[in-house]
């Protein structure tokens, strides 16, 4: 059995599709549906069962979880603009740690959700070394922190396996709002108006639109993911915490103006004034360092699986997005 936490989620519904891809359909699926259309991502999947955070958690704690092979946990608050820090907390970091606890004491293999948001303004780049140069810049970005930590600080990097995710898009992610991805926002914006609007730049250094940042394929993420969970059954797992972009960092224009490319229009953008809230947490360039995620992948004779910009909007527009039925 595979513990999917976050499994009805954005990434989460994705992986599960992809488990499925693999014939794989003993899958505990642990999320909140809500109250939106979140539930539709789990359309046509096959899993053994869906629970809700707080009753997995509590079946943890009373020893009433079956025996499993691999936990792959995805379930966090991903709303970077969330002011409450103790439930950011609580749900992103304590959560997490019981959990781990939970693998580590039954020695099952533990795969988690970290984030790039823990890089802080970058300045210190974007390669994977100790915590103790992070600057996480909003809530969210120190729950994600704190885990990350915790992992370092009981000298876990070897049994377990963190994937600090950058700039994702792609299909099932429509429930998010305004944490969709910039690709989905820019298609709407496209069929309604004809044009997108982006935050103007607010430094020297970027012209409007001009900002950069690391943009990933959620297939490819699920992909990496996949090889994450077969590698496990190998004699050499891939353990440690590891960055999960594209590896290339990408422009907002460039990323919209594909989106236009891909729907057969010309490019029309208004930049708008970014607001206050969001200027000192916002991060002009962000870049992932693949080189230590493709060196491991390598050891088993993999290829990273990354999709240039082009093939992942033309997949994400054309085969979902313009679809009846949008989802993967």
């Amino acid at each position: 059995m595979i513990i999917l936490t976050g499994g009805a989620g954005f990434i989460g519904s994705v992986v599960l599709w992809r488990l499925n891809q693999a014939g794989i359909d003993d899958v505990l699926v642990v999320d909140r549906l809500g109250t939106h259309d979140k539930w539709k991502n789990l359309v046509g999947k096959r899993f053994r069962m869906l629970v809700t955070p707080e009753g997995f958690l509590a079946n943890v704690q009373n020893r009433n979880v079956g025996s499993a092979d691999v936990i792959i946990h995805l379930g966090a608050c991903t709303n970077t603009t969330e002011r409450d820090a103790d439930y950011l907390a609580e749900n992103n970091f304590r959560y997490s740690a019981r959990l781990a606890e939970f693998a580590l004491e039954r020695e099952i293999p533990f795969i988690y959700a970290s984030s790039a948001s823990v890089y802080g303004d970058g300045r210190s780049g974007y390669r994977v070394g100790t915590t103790a140069s992070l600057r996480p810049l909003n809530a969210y970005a120190m729950s994600k922190y704190l885990f990350d930590c915790w992992i370092e600080q009981r000298a876990l990097l070897e049994r377990v396996t963190g994937l600090r995710f950058f700039n994702v898009f792609g299909p099932n992610e429509y429930h998010k709002g305004a944490m969709a991805s910039m690709a989905y926002k820019a298609f709407l914006q496209i069929q309604q108006s004809g044009k997108v609007k982006l935050f103007a730049s607010t430094s020297p250094d970027y012209a409007d639109g001009e900002q950069k940042r690391d943009f990933v394929y959620v297939k490819d993420v699920a992909e990496i993911i996949w090889r994450l969970v077969e590698a496990e059954q190998s004699a050499h797992p891939i353990r440690g915490i590891y960055n999960v972009g594209s590896g290339c960092a990408r422009s907002w224009n460039e990323l919209v103006g594909t989106v236009f490319s891909v729907m057969q229009q010309q490019p029309m953008i208004e930049y708008i004034p970014m607001p206050e809230e969001l200027r000192p947490q916002y991060q002009n360039f962000t870049q992932a360092d693949m080189q230590p995620l493709a060196e491991a992948f390598g050891r088993h004779g993999w290829s990273l699986p990354l999709s240039s910009l082009q093939d992942a909007i033309g997949d994400y527009v054309g085969n979902y997005l313009l679809q009846s039925w949008q989802y993967l």
